[in-house]
């Protein structure tokens, strides 16, 4: 496809004092944000699941190759042999597969090798970065920034979530080489991310360091 430039077809632009306010009631709600491990078992309409994910596929990408895809799973069946799996690859790595400062780093956020919320939360999101794509004769095609293209539009789909009011969890057990058999896709696509998607159940807690954020200026520099 050769460059065909069009017209701008949308404008967002706000005046100084809208985009103020609007960029600090953002900030606001997205200090609202929590990583939960704890879900109610209340259902989730996949119309709101299908529309999360498309908000992540508006996400910028390398040369607009788009190289992801997401599995949205509610088959309780499925969500089993994914827990089934996690865990295997938790135990190990809570029993020598990870150095002692991995472990000690991880130790304040509470985490261990059951994961229930694989199975109690009502979906689940199993993000793919396509490593290369494919043409219609099978051969290859290279990608571009594909581990930044993926990562923000992860970015895009934890937003989307939170701003619909539910809650998530990013897990990043490895290898999870079986959830592209489990999931059907090919093998040019590399599973990165895990998300267990629903509303926090009435108990639900988030680890007290998880509230220690970095301040504005450890995180900003202006010239």
């Amino acid at each position: 496809m050769s460059y065909q430039p069009i017209k701008l077809p949308d404008r967002v632009q706000l005046s100084e004092d809208e985009a103020i306010k609007k960029s600090k009631n953002f900030f606001s709600y997205m200090c609202k944000r929590h990583s939960v491990r704890d879900f109610s078992s209340e259902p989730i309409s996949e119309k709101i699941i299908q529309n999360i994910i498309a908000s992540a596929g508006r996400a910028p990408s390398g040369a607009n190759q788009q190289p992801w895809h997401f599995v949205a799973i509610k088959d309780l069946s499925m969500k089993k042999m994914v827990r089934e799996a996690a865990e295997q690859e938790e135990r190990s790595f809570y029993s020598g597969g990870a150095s002692d400062e991995w472990i000690a780093a991880l130790e304040p956020i509470g985490t261990g090798v059951s994961k229930p919320h694989l199975t109690e939360a009502p979906w689940l999101i199993v993000v793919f970065a396509e490593r290369y794509g494919k043409n219609s004769d099978g051969s290859r095609r290279k990608n571009y920034y594909v581990p930044e293209s993926v990562g923000i539009a992860i970015g895009f789909l934890i937003a989307a979530i939170h701003d619909a009011g539910l809650v998530c969890l990013e897990h990043t057990p490895n290898p999870m080489k079986f959830l592209n058999s489990l999931c059907g896709r090919p093998d040019n696509e590399k599973p990165v991310m895990i998300l267990p998607i629903g509303y926090p159940s009435q108990d639900a807690t988030i680890p007290k360091a998880a509230k220690l954020k970095k301040p504005l200026n450890e995180i900003m520099t202006v010239f």
